[in-house]
């Protein structure tokens, strides 16, 4: 039985984003290494292009980005396998399938769980921004303290992410072009993942260095997202009612924090962990037909 996966939106909120262009003529020739089908070469150019993406910026705006050409891989590698030569490919590799199945579950649960914890962190700042606005300091310093709680939760995610990938063992008879087009996708969630995950941790609270030697990190996380790093909220708990127009320009910067910044993050989030969701589907799919 085929399983239905999500319908997909071709809406982008990043206008630097290049659209995806419309493919007009499906070929059913497999494949080989000098003349890759249309599919595959469009796959291969957004990964590229998703592997060139820097995020040493550490904004809002970087990280949903790299959110966004995430979900335009993922919706590419869901086109690829449903190639027929994919698929034939693929059904003699029973192994190789269930491991990217694991590794796509794994994906997905993190992101489950990234999104249950933002709309905690999201509460959180709401509530912050209740008790500055009452001059309630016990308040503040609780739900700043929770937020350190998320933060050290969020840093979880970046570990988990890191060890997803290995062990992928390819036989000698397995087509070397769908092995490369499979560890590059895992290879290229993880790094965004890392990138957000890592870049939220960072600025909500103090943690560990990040662990070197990643084969796919090629820019690593040295600071947070600057629009929560722009907020101090220790030196908020320390204001009194003579900081009145500090307080309120705090206070500012949270609203917009909240409605503009992790918005988007929170919607861009949704996204990729839809395309992920649709990427295990497509996989079993082919395992069951």
């Amino acid at each position: 039985m085929v399983v239905s996966g999500f319908r997909r939106s071709l809406s982008f909120s990043n206008q630097s984003i290049k659209p995806r262009k419309t493919l007009h003529v499906r070929s059913t020739s497999l494949p080989c290494r000098s003349s890759s089908h249309p599919v595959i070469s469009q796959l291969k150019d957004e990964i590229n292009e998703l592997k060139s993406w820097n995020s040493s910026e550490a904004t809002s705006a970087c990280v949903c980005e790299g959110l966004n050409r995430l979900k335009i891989v993922h919706e590419s590698l869901d086109d690829f396998l449903q190639l027929p030569q994919t698929k034939e490919s693929l059904s003699c590799h029973s192994d190789l399938i269930e491991k990217f199945l694991e590794d796509c579950l794994r994906f997905v649960d993190v992101y489950g769980i990234f999104q249950t914890l933002f709309l905690t962190l999201k509460h959180e700042y709401l509530a912050i921004q209740m008790a500055v606005r009452r001059k309630d300091e016990a308040k503040t310093a609780m739900h700043v303290k929770n937020l350190n709680k998320i933060a050290k939760e969020i840093g979880k995610l970046e570990s988990s992410v890191q060890s997803i990938g290995k062990n992928y063992l390819f036989s000698d008879n397995f087509d070397s072009e769908f092995a490369e087009i499979i560890r590059d996708v895992i290879e290229v969630t993880a790094s965004v993942s890392v990138s957000l995950f890592g870049g939220l941790s960072t600025a909500l609270g103090s943690r560990k260095p990040p662990r070197m030697g990643l084969s796919w990190k090629k820019v690593k996380i040295q600071q947070g997202i600057q629009e929560f790093q722009q907020i101090n909220l220790e030196k908020l708990m320390g204001l009194r009612n003579n900081y009145e127009e500090e307080i309120k320009m705090v206070s500012k910067k949270m609203q917009e924090l909240v409605e503009d910044c992790m918005a988007e993050i929170e919607c861009c989030g949704e996204r990729s962990f839809r395309s992920l969701i649709n990427t295990r589907v497509s996989l079993l799919n082919v395992l069951t037909q």
